[in-house]
């Protein structure tokens, strides 16, 4: 991502075009970094969102922003409101050209004068913040976040401090024209590659505009300033002049960058990124709503990875303490399967008891049921013959009944642990809070997690069942997590549609709906392609895919979500890849099943 000099400029036009002499109605503080002021236009109103987040600084105007605000406002949320809410916005400009935006407020002070108080926004990663300043007297009201002389000694941030702009960079501002001598006199001082020269010496340009701006100059960004020759080095400038005439001229393009292979928005830009030509570009009618689609993508992302990551945590423990378990029993098991040899031996000290003694420690014998083979059998001194005899009758039938007892268990506990996988999966594949919860909602009623509030019984599933369209035209719907995978098998499903699952490895449940139509070998494919991707085994190769009629899938009586049993089935090998998945069209479905 770039929040860089051209898209703060793109975005200081659009919010000069849209806010100046609006009023600043109200001001709320969601987050400990982040600030939402709602704005009263004369024809239109807005929410200008602005964040000093470490990771995600931003400043945009939102059409989809749902916060709750604290029932306490901050400190910072409260003076921002005694000195700029109800004010006018009178300007707002770029500095220079670097990261940071001055947006201009007039408002009255308890005198009832007019008075000038800047809020300044610097977009500066871990360094970013938001600044309200006294025009007047260029001291700081307050902050964002306070920075003393113990986090920085070259710049503090403290009420009552005099504000100062962050130390300027020595390179070339681009609103004026490159001067080629200047910036190869540059390049050649600094050496290194091209690329790294480009948003090195030039303000406002980041790693992703020195990428195009290379491209666009059919030039490797690699290449090293020794090798440049002038005629490059005149293509690199007149590429760079090119992108910031149409900048100067209002001439922007703002758009975001979808790699389809990966359901995942990449970059966003306020010019057009030929470097991203094989991925989609989605062209926005504003810079704002290119930021606003590209970040609540991401927030959505971190905030799924955050509440997930417990769950797993929680889910995983149980696989391992299971799967332990039946390491255990599976041992045990091999002793019991020993029950057979404790039997022979009761019978053959029956058959020759007259030959045994008490107190003797052991005796050997013709075993008559192996070729009259000597088998020696130890006996304890204590018992007599015929209680030495029952001993391994007892011990027979106390085997017998734990490997009866014992497969038993170990089928079940392998079973939990093909549904614990199954879930973890499922939750690795979540794409939204409703599906998360919907898996939680889930291991509440298996008891897998505790309890606070037992959500109502609810057999219609909370989202949509992915669906895709072979090439074919043929629907392929894919089962995200156990539950939908019971209601696209169980409920969705008609006897003859193509049932798809990898061969014992956990993963979706993949439905062809087959319609009475004839199949083709290319949408079977297709289907286990999907079957094979949305599974445990997605970064492998050949991985074997079972289908079958649905006719010949039954779900077992008692068994949990998602598990079923299947017959008659046949193998086909795939290898899924995001590029694999890309070619089978995704089918947009407007609601709910």
């Amino acid at each position: 991502m770039a929040f860089d000099g051209i898209v703060i400029n793109s975005l200081v036009r659009e919010l000069k075009k849209k806010l100046v002499n609006s009023k600043v109605d109200k001001v709320y503080q969601p987050e400990k970094d982040e600030i939402c002021l709602k704005i009263r236009g004369r024809e239109e109103n807005f929410k200008l969102i602005i964040s000093a987040s470490a990771s995600n600084p931003r400043i945009y105007l939102a059409e989809k922003y749902e916060k709750n605000n604290p029932k306490k406002a901050p400190l910072f949320c409260m003076t921002l409101r005694k000195y700029i809410q109800s004010g006018v916005i009178t300007d707002v400009e770029q500095m220079g050209f670097e990261r940071i935006i001055r947006i201009s407020v007039d408002s009255y002070d308890e005198l009832r004068e007019k008075t000038t108080r800047y809020l300044y926004v610097e977009i500066m990663g871990k360094h970013s913040n938001i600044i309200l300043v006294s025009k007047n007297e260029n001291k700081i009201l307050d902050s964002i976040k306070r920075v003393p002389i113990s986090v920085s000694r070259v710049r503090q941030i403290l009420p009552g401090n005099e504000y100062e702009l962050p130390p300027s960079q020595d390179k070339i501002n681009p609103l004026e024209e490159i001067n080629e001598e200047d910036f190869k006199k540059r390049s050649k001082e600094s050496s290194g590659v091209i690329f790294k020269s480009i948003y090195g010496n030039i303000l406002g340009i980041s790693p992703l505009i020195a990428r195009e701006v290379c491209i666009r100059a059919d030039l490797d960004k690699n290449k090293k300033i020794e090798e440049m020759t002038d005629d490059e080095f005149k293509s690199i400038c007149y590429q760079i002049n090119y992108i910031f005439n149409d900048l100067k001229n209002d001439e922007v393009y703002p758009n975001i960058i979808v790699d389809d292979s990966r359901d995942k928005i990449v970059e966003f830009s306020a010019i057009k990124l030929y470097q991203y030509s094989s991925m989609r570009e989605i062209k926005k009618e504003s810079i704002s709503s290119a930021i606003e689609d590209f970040y609540l993508t991401k927030d959505l992302k971190e905030r799924m990875n955050q509440k997930s990551s417990n769950l797993k945590k929680n889910i995983s423990l149980k696989l391992e303490r299971i799967n332990h378990k039946i390491e255990k029993q599976e041992k045990e098991l091999k002793e019991a399967q020993k029950a057979e040899n404790y039997k022979v031996k009761g019978e053959l000290l029956t058959a020759y008891i007259y030959m045994i003694k008490q107190g003797m420690e052991s005796i050997k014998l013709l075993d008559f049921y192996n070729n009259n083979e000597e088998v020696e059998i130890k006996l304890r001194k204590n018992l007599t013959p015929s209680e030495n005899a029952q001993k391994y009758f007892k011990k027979y039938n106390k085997l017998k009944k734990a490997n009866e007892e014992l497969s038993i268990h170990i089928k079940n506990n392998k079973e939990e642990a093909e549904y614990l996988e199954n879930t973890l999966l499922s939750i690795e594949n979540c794409e939204d809070e409703k599906e998360l919860k919907e898996i939680k909602e889930e291991l509440m009623r298996e008891g897998y997690i505790k309890v606070y509030r037992m959500p109502k019984k609810n057999n219609k599933p909370k989202t949509t069942i992915m669906k895709y369209l072979s090439s074919k035209g043929t629907m392929i719907m894919v089962g995200k997590n156990n539950k939908q995978n019971d209601y696209l098998t169980l409920r969705l499903a008609d006897n003859e549609d193509l049932w798809f699952h990898t061969k014992d490895i956990p993963g979706s449940h993949v439905l062809l709906k087959c319609a009475g139509k004839k199949i083709e070998e290319s949408e079977i494919l297709e289907a286990a392609t999907l079957a094979a991707y949305y599974s445990k085994a997605k970064m492998s190769q050949n991985v074997p895919v079972d289908y079958t009629i649905k006719k010949n899938v039954k779900k077992p009586s008692g068994a949990k979500p998602g598990l079923v049993i299947y017959e008659k089935n046949k193998t086909i090998y795939v290898t899924p890849s995001d590029e694999e998945k890309a070619k089978i069209k995704k089918f947009e479905s407007d609601g709910e099943e």
